[in-house]
């Protein structure tokens, strides 16, 4: 605010102040009559002990506008009546209030910074926390048969998960495995059955997009055999003969007892008996490991009793 447009503050002050004592007076200074002047010069004479001329209230009071404030003299008599100590105070009182509102806009927007910043960073750790939520929650993977496409035996699968080289055994239901997450490092999933072709599958966490199938493909000797033993005798000479393309003739099986007292071995000779005329007790044995030798056909046989 420039000094003119505070002397005019100043002037609607002197009104205000001369309307305490005198309430009936509700015009301005254009109407401010001679009356009026004498007893505003009454006034001042009386609170300020200062003398103001009826000519200097003519020349810069009553006029609407002005084009110069009058002398600082006068200006402290005035101020001095309206309550400052003086014309400095009264502009200084407008230069704290100034100086305040700056101040009050700096804080302000002090302030919303802080609030915005307070308002990011529990934005910023919900989304680190997600992400890690993410990022730690397993991925589901189905193991299906690749000529049938149906689910595995979970019995019959091993899948280990190997992460910085330690093999830890995965829990496999009905079919299904769950891959642990493994931050932005590679994971690989062994996948290890006598009846299937061993499978080793690299697993890059990082990418999150883990196949949520696996395809194992079946050793065909290994099936027929377990059908085999399973299934009920209908032409036990067709049966001989298939046993003996499947079978080395070098064929070990071990037959590990219940109750860990101790194995059995059989040769080829003497498994294919068994297989032939099948009793109650062949139906009871689960086979936990084929091995097949250059030709493909079934060399080694482990056996687990139940």
């Amino acid at each position: 605010m420039t000094e003119l447009e505070k002397f005019q503050e100043l002037k609607q002050k002197v009104l205000l102040k001369y309307q305490e004592q005198y309430p009936y007076f509700q015009g301005n200074w254009k109407s401010f009559s001679s009356q009026d002047i004498q007893n505003l010069i009454g006034l001042i004479e009386v609170n300020c002990k200062q003398t103001i001329s009826e000519k200097w209230i003519y020349t810069h009071l009553k006029p609407e506008t002005n084009s110069k404030i009058p002398r600082k003299d006068m200006l402290n008599i005035l101020s001095e009546f309206v309550g400052f100590s003086g014309w400095d105070e009264f502009t200084f009182d407008e230069k704290i209030i100034k100086k305040n509102e700056v101040i009050q806009s700096k804080k302000s927007k002090i302030s919303k910074k802080w609030f915005l910043l307070l308002l990011l960073i529990p934005l910023v750790l919900l989304i680190v926390f997600l992400n890690k939520k993410e990022d730690s929650k397993p991925n589901t993977i189905q193991l299906n048969n690749q000529f049938t496409n149906e689910k595995v035996n979970s019995d019959e699968v091993k899948v280990y998960q190997v992460k910085d080289s330690v093999k830890e055994e995965l829990e496999l239901k009905e079919g299904k495995v769950q891959v642990s997450n493994n931050g932005n490092k590679k994971t690989k999933l062994v996948i290890q059955s006598p009846f299937y072709h061993s499978r080793t599958v690299v697993i890059n966490q990082n990418s999150n997009k883990v196949a949520p199938k696996i395809d194992l493909k079946p050793d065909d000797y290994a099936m027929m055999l377990k059908a085999f033993m399973l299934s009920d005798i209908k032409d036990w000479q067709t049966r001989k003969e298939q046993l003996n393309k499947i079978l080395s003739d070098n064929l070990e099986v071990i037959v590990m007892l219940k109750d860990d007292l101790g194995a059995e071995y059989f040769n080829k000779s003497e498994f294919s008996q068994k297989l032939i005329v099948p009793t109650a007790s062949l139906k009871k044995m689960k086979i936990v490991e084929i091995k097949n030798d250059a030709t493909d056909k079934i060399q080694f046989i482990r056996i687990k009793q139940e």
